[in-house]
């Protein structure tokens, strides 16, 4: 049976059905004002991420596991400084673990999964060059879940220009302590690179692996960078690659096969309907598709970057809690403080807010389970 709206919900809730019957057309004023206090109770306005603050010490527990949490080893930095291509200014908790885990305890994270950020060094390093730094900075991750178990895992970094050669290095790696999944760039050079034949043998190690795959953009040019654009260069990037992802049948070869898209997906949920149409009605001969289009949707995860509540309850009505993470881009964009405020403002059951917190963490990386030897 359908739920009546919301508002009348609420009426009903404070009135009792019985009360709501004998209240008739002469209680109808009546009504309408508690009617319009319901609806203002339900649509209570809601702070953007940047502004979002626990409402309590105990809202603020360390709870959240974040996704999309960047990091500088300084081993890393001291390599790239050596080749002469030094990072730049990183930021401090980028490089350090012991202010992080302060800065986290006082934030309400439990732990943060550990990729580099849109920096990451493929299209400017030799291949050799590449093959050392993510050795470098794998290793450092393995070191830093073992000094910080119950604070940091990391996502394997592969030097990813060539297939062969990130094959190698996933394998070297595989099944060590605190690497629970590879991080790869949605795409080199604005190619998308990971749907050529020759990845295909990574994708597959992947998934027998049973390693999520967190992509990130590398510093994608769609647009020339022209100030106006910026931000969108990105979120159109990640549509890109979700939309490869399904057109090409990757998701379908490969099943089991966990992908994590940032930034809320970019504008992939938002344009998902339209590109289900282009396909459906008017695609040519296109391969067919095992299942419905909006299968397809939910096999992605999507962290919750949406930035204002309207855009995530978007995102939550198309996907369902059970396919958003937390996820802040920090230390990047710095302005999400409480990451887990940004979900209890929306006073969602518990098993929704439990499942985005860390739930759908602890199920992507197994973290409930031991490491899988490779």
């Amino acid at each position: 049976m359908n739920k009546p709206p919301v508002s009348r919900r609420l009426v009903l809730g404070v009135l009792g059905r019985r009360g709501f019957i004998k209240a008739g057309a002469s209680g109808f004023a009546g009504m309408a004002t508690l009617q319009s206090a319901a609806v203002a109770a339900a649509d209570a306005p809601m702070q953007p991420w940047w502004d979002a603050r626990p409402s309590s010490a105990r809202a603020n527990r360390p709870v959240a596991i974040d996704l999309h949490a960047h990091w500088v080893p300084p081993p890393y930095a001291k390599a790239m400084a050596d080749l002469g291509k030094p990072l730049g200014n990183p930021y401090p908790l980028e490089l350090d673990l012991d202010q992080r885990r302060k800065w986290m305890d006082e934030h309400g994270v439990q732990m943060h999964v550990l990729t580099l950020n849109g920096g990451m060094p493929w299209q400017i390093v030799t291949p050799e060059e590449g093959v050392r730094l993510a050795q470098i900075v794998n290793d450092a991750g393995v070191e830093a879940h073992r000094a910080f178990p119950d604070r940091f895992i990391a996502s394997i970094e592969l030097p990813i220009r060539d297939a062969a050669t990130a094959s190698k290095e996933l394998d070297r790696v595989a099944g060590k302590p605190g690497l629970r999944a590879v991080h790869l760039p949605d795409s080199i050079d604005n190619r998308d690179y990971l749907f050529q034949p020759e990845f295909a043998p990574l994708l597959a190690r992947i998934e027998e692996l049973g390693y999520p795959i967190l992509f990130h953009n590398l510093n994608s040019d769609l647009f020339g960078r022209r100030p106006a654009d910026n931000g969108l260069d990105n979120t159109f990037a990640h549509a890109v690659l979700a939309a490869k992802f399904i057109s090409t049948g990757t998701l379908d070869k490969y099943p089991k096969l966990e992908v994590v898209l940032p930034h809320a997906g970019g504008a992939f949920p938002y344009v998902a309907g339209r590109l289900e149409h282009f396909r459906d009605h008017m695609g040519g001969n296109q391969p067919k598709l095992q299942h419905p289009f909006k299968t397809y949707v939910r096999r992605f995860h999507y962290d919750y970057l949406t930035y204002h509540p309207e855009g995530f309850r978007f995102l939550l009505n198309l996907v369902g809690s059970d396919r958003i993470v937390v996820g802040t881009d920090s230390f990047n964009a710095r302005d999400i403080e409480y990451p887990s405020a940004v979900v209890e403002q929306f006073k969602l059951p518990a098993v929704d807010r439990d499942r985005i917190l860390k739930g759908n963490a602890i199920r992507l990386f197994r973290l409930d389970a031991p490491a899988r030897p490779a």
